[in-house]
């Protein structure tokens, strides 16, 4: 393949199981990845949520890095408004002091959760989320041991300095987030499973390539294999984008709509829930790639971190590994016929 692939995963809470299982499952995906050749392995950060377990990337990544041996690790991402980027900057600094090479540092924008989570998370402090861009730059300043002799912090280290320090990716759906992950020399992710626009997706990589040509553009977008295109294709079917669109113009993306109106309701302004039919990419492996490879060529995109929203533990995982760069066996556990897509 001409572009790499890793896995995005949100230790999903399935129905019936508990948090101590999907937090599990999360380790033993990421076993398996490193395994079927995938190139990186992310986990998200949800709060308040009875949907998916993980809140804190950072403590998931340093326990996935001390599970796995060579894959790369990393959130997807942290949620910097509500941060320190000097204790964000610590905390993957020392991840990659431990496991120096193998740590990504992919940053969010979004609040991760409902309007009261996030009150919860800034309580106490003078945090707004307004000043994301300059906790971005800042964030880089550190990373890179650049801090200004101008800047209040001047000095100051996010001790330990590692000998590689983590790649940096900033997470977005639009050309202004793209120009900004830029500017700052740092990849960018397009959420593509959120925002399936094709003509906004190449507004951004022309915006990402124009200011930073040789930077890394990932797209991470919403895929399902299957044995047959038949089952993929029903396996996708029910599975809906719920979105909520406050009076005041900003829009957040659930996991359901109850979540929505939950939200609306918190953010104690008049709202809409929207439900759209989700774009998910969904076949037989060989369809899953040639779609993949379509994007890669149309919108020159370096990498795919593929994300798998199905509510089903084996088709789940089994989609991961038929879509996974190296051939590898049927566990002998699986009653199915090895399918794995090289």
């Amino acid at each position: 393949m001409s572009y790499q692939l890793g896995i995005l995963d949100q230790s999903p809470v399935f129905p019936g199981a508990s948090a101590e299982h999907a937090l599990q499952q999360t380790v033993q995906l990421a076993q398996q990845a490193e395994k079927w050749g995938y190139s990186r392995f992310w986990v998200s950060e949800h709060h308040h949520s009875q949907d998916v377990a993980g809140s804190s990337p950072e403590v998931l990544v340093s326990h996935l890095l001390a599970k796995t041996e060579s894959i790369r690790i990393g959130s997807g991402g942290v949620m910097l408004q509500h941060y320190s980027p000097f204790k964000v900057a610590e905390n993957f600094h020392l991840m990659s002091a431990l496991a120096p090479g193998r740590v990504d540092l992919g940053i969010g924008k979004a609040p991760g959760g409902l309007p009261l989570s996030t009150k919860a998370l800034q309580f106490g402090t003078v945090n707004d989320g307004t000043d994301f861009a300059e906790r971005l730059a800042h964030l880089m300043q550190l990373i890179r041991d650049e801090v200004p002799e101008a800047h209040p912090l001047a000095g100051i280290q996010a001790t330990p300095l590692p000998s590689k320090r983590p790649d940096v990716h900033l997470l977005g759906a639009s050309p202004d987030s793209a120009r900004l992950a830029a500017r700052l020399g740092i990849g960018f992710v397009f959420a593509l499973f959120i925002n399936n626009n094709r003509t906004v997706l190449e507004k951004s990589t022309a915006a990402y390539r124009e200011l930073h040509p040789g930077g890394t553009f990932i797209a991470a977008a919403h895929v399902l294999a299957a044995p047959t295109q038949a089952e993929a294709e029903n396996l996708a079917g029910d599975y809906k984008i719920i979105k909520v669109h406050l009076q005041n113009g900003r829009s957040f993306t659930l996991t359901s709509t109850e979540a929505a109106h939950s939200f609306g309701r918190q953010a104690g302004v008049p709202y809409e829930v929207e439900e759209l039919k989700a774009d998910i990419i969904a076949g037989t492996p060989d369809y899953v790639h040639q779609q993949l490879a379509q994007l890669h060529e149309a919108y020159r995109i370096d990498e795919f971190i593929l994300h798998t929203a199905l509510p089903k533990v084996a088709e789940r995982a089994r989609s991961f590994r038929l879509l996974g760069p190296h051939l590898i066996p049927a566990s002998d556990s699986s009653t199915e016929k090895s399918e794995i897509y090289r």
